[in-house]
Parts: C-alpha cells; sequence; structure tokens
C-alpha cells in the first residue's frame, strides 16, 4: 500500500516539475522546493501565484503555500502520540508528516502498522516525488498538459483507494458526501487546494448539527410524552 502511494503522489511531481520550469523557476530551485517544502498542495500554490504575478507575486505566495501547510500542522498533533519518536527524529518525522503518511497510518488497525504505514508511506512518498519533479523539471514544457496524462488525477484516486473502506456505514458515507458537495461548490470561489481545507470541517460540523438535531426531537418527544 505504501509503495502504490508514494509511487501514484510522486507521478504527479513530474506535473509540479514542469509547470515549476514554465513558471521560471530554475532546475535547482525546483528541486529544493520539492525537498524542502516536500508539500504538493503548497508547492502548486507557491509556482501557481510566482507564474501569474511573477516578482511581485512573492509575498502572496509564500502566504498562499502557508495557508496549504497549516494541515500537516494537525497532523503532527495526531502523529506525535502515535511514533513518539524521540527528538533527534523528530524533524524527520515533522518532514514526512504528510497527506498521504497521515492517511496511510490512519487505515492500520493497531499501533505498530500504524508507525509503520508513516514510515514507509512518508519516505515512499519523498524519493519519488523529488524524483519525478527532477524529471519533470528537465523535460520542462515538453511533458504539455499534465492532465492529458492522467497525473492530475493520480493523487486523488490514491487518497480514494484509501478511504474506500473506512465508508462502512450511513454516517460517513454522508460526511463523504457533504465534502465532495462542499468541495465542489468552493472551487468554483475560492483558490485551488482552499476547498478542500474549507469542506471537510464544514460537511463534520454539519452532520454533527443534523445528529444534534435528531437527537433533540427524540428528547422533546420523550418529555411530552
Amino acid at each position: 500500500m505504501s509503495l502504490g502511494v508514494g509511487l501514484a503522489t510522486g507521478l504527479y511531481g513530474i506535473s509540479f516539475g514542469a509547470l515549476s520550469s514554465a513558471a521560471g523557476l530554475s532546475l535547482l530551485q525546483t528541486q529544493v522546493l520539492s525537498l524542502v517544502m516536500f508539500s504538493g498542495g503548497s508547492q502548486f500554490a507557491l509556482v501557481g501565484v510566482l507564474a501569474s504575478g511573477g516578482v511581485a507575486g512573492v509575498i502572496p505566495a509564500i502566504i498562499s503555500a502557508w495557508i496549504l501547510g497549516i494541515r500537516n500542522g494537525f497532523y503532527a498533533l495526531r502523529m506525535n502520540g502515535v511514533l513518539a519518536v524521540p527528538v533527534t527524529l523528530k524533524a524527520i518525522a515533522a518532514q514526512l508528516t504528510i497527506d498521504e503518511s497521515n492517511a496511510v497510518s490512519m487505515a492500520q488497525e493497531n499501533q505498530k502498522d500504524s508507525r509503520l504505514g508513516f514510515w514507509l508511506t512518508g519516505g515512499s512518498v519523498f524519493v519519488f516525488w523529488n524524483l519525478f519533479t527532477f524529471l519533470g523539471a528537465l523535460l520542462g514544457s515538453s511533458v504539455g498538459d499534465p492532465s492529458q496524462w492522467g497525473l492530475d488525477a493520480a493523487a486523488a484516486a490514491a487518497f480514494l483507494g484509501l478511504l474506500w473502506p473506512s465508508l462502512k456505514n450511513l454516517r460517513s458515507n454522508l460526511i463523504a458526501l457533504l465534502a465532495v458537495i462542499f468541495t465542489l461548490a468552493l472551487a468554483l470561489v475560492v483558490p485551488s487546494g482552499i476547498p478542500v481545507i474549507i469542506a471537510a470541517p464544514l460537511a463534520v460540523l454539519t452532520v454533527y448539527a443534523l445528529a444534534k438535531t435528531k437527537l433533540s426531537k427524540k428528547l422533546e418527544a420523550g418529555e411530552d410524552a
């Protein structure tokens, strides 16, 4: 699983490398972004804003990348308790705390497998992402439109594969459906990457509100009886 997720996500790195090159970044600058920032959403946001705004867009680009990177901080809150790594390894663990490593870790049934899933997935994504980023930057514009190769859907397909086994009841299915609806609606009015951050908590809050309303009605019915 970890290797498959790493490869699927890494392939999308070709797209980033090509777009970064088209935005005017050098091969070295592109590779440093993938090695140091190592957050696909933030990286795409950065080069996207730079491509449209040039030098004047540096500050907005940094802010956009930072906003999209906030989610990794929330992942770290969970993974800190799961991994329990010594201080000497915290920097490495922090670097590998991304969407994919967190998702695979959460999908495991025990803490040992959860830790293993985190390290294997984080490591494989890091290797493949940087490898294919380098390839994409080398190929540059010759890659063409990455969506024609299906690379834009690779990461989403990997996440769907991770999510699917968790959709076991009406509540989880409803949350997933609402998240999709909110994301599609928000995608029309906010920058790329932001819809997912906003939609997930909105879906959970909506389901929670519906559950509270249903519970309140039951309590009121009981009192009337």
